[in-house]
This record gives C-alpha cells, sequence and structure tokens, in this order.
C-alpha cells in the first residue's frame, strides 16, 4: 500500500470517527494534532474536516504564519499555520510553501472560512483518556486554557478554537 493510501484510509477512519463522536454524548472530546514539537488537543465540536494540505496557494505580503488559502468544497478559506502561529516552528520567508501536513478546518458553526495546517493527525482523545495538569504560574493565552498528561507522559495542550480566533493576534490578519 503506497503512502499516499495509507493516508487516505487514516483520512476516512477519522473522519467516521470524528461523525461517530459527534453523534455521541462525551462530557470533553478532542482531535489530537502534532505541530513541530508540540502535542496539541483540538475540541471535536469546534473542528471540522480534515484534509490533505496538498493544495495551499500562498498570499503574497502576508503574516507569517498565513500559509496561504485554500479551496474547501468551492469556498476559499484562510490556511493558519498553527506551529508558525503559537511559535512553536520559525516562519521561512521567501521559502517555497510547507508542503505535507494536514489542514484542520474549522467548523462551520464559527462562522470563519479558516483551516489550520498541522504537522500530523494523533487521533481521537477524551477526558478519561487524559489527566487534567494543575494550572502552573505561567499565565496562558486565553485560546490554550489547560493542560492534560496522556499515555507515555505526553502532555497535551487544549486549544480553544473560538479563543483562538477572537485572539488581537488572529484579527490582525483582517486589518
Amino acid at each position: 500500500m503506497s503512502n499516499k493510501e495509507a493516508l487516505r484510509e487514516l483520512q476516512l477512519r477519522l473522519a467516521s470517527r470524528l461523525q461517530a463522536a459527534r453523534e455521541q454524548p462525551r462530557e470533553a472530546g478532542w482531535l489530537a494534532v502534532e505541530c513541530g514539537s508540540a502535542g496539541l488537543l483540538l475540541p471535536l465540536g469546534q473542528a471540522g474536516e480534515i484534509q490533505s494540505a496538498s493544495v495551499v496557494t500562498p498570499v503574497p505580503h502576508a503574516v507569517p504564519w498565513l500559509a496561504g488559502v485554500a479551496n474547501v468544497r468551492g469556498q476559499l478559506h484562510a490556511v493558519l499555520d498553527l506551529a508558525v502561529f503559537l511559535g512553536l516552528r520559525e516562519p521561512q520567508p521567501g521559502a517555497a510553501p510547507r508542503t505535507g501536513g494536514q489542514l484542520v478546518v474549522l467548523n462551520q458553526s464559527m462562522r470563519v472560512n479558516c483551516a489550520l495546517l498541522i504537522d500530523r493527525l494523533a487521533g481521537l482523545r477524551d477526558s478519561e483518556q487524559l489527566q487534567r495538569l494543575p494550572e502552573g504560574d505561567t499565565p496562558r493565552p486565553a485560546f490554550a486554557p489547560r493542560q492534560w498528561r496522556g499515555a507515555q507522559d505526553r502532555v497535551w495542550d487544549e486549544l480553544d478554537l473560538s479563543a483562538l480566533v477572537h485572539d488581537p493576534l488572529f484579527l490582525d490578519v483582517a486589518a
């Protein structure tokens, strides 16, 4: 099986699990993704579909974390390079657009045509698989309210995508 077929199969499995997860009431449910070296938890209710990031058109003179735009079901979506936005990876000015990765399209209910460019999908998580970490002394952004510990002592940062799209840095792209 080729890598492309394996990736497509993984996308289909995750899409069906996402749909099943949305239909089942849960205390909390997240799509686990990796950006740079960080593990991130995106709320299932705020995440939409997952697509390959193969067709992202760069936007000249944009903020460094705006990877470009992508056509998602006939609508243009801004593509936010999540690792660059969060400071996990340096932007590469003047370089060709980053290839690879996945797009997590924000749920339509958020009324923002935006997709997040991530490095890798890591599956689904719920509160039964994770232990909430106590709050530390370091202030956290409003869009990253808490941390969780999962299998193999992996620390995951929870992201509130609704708060993320209302963050002043995110809103700066519209100015």
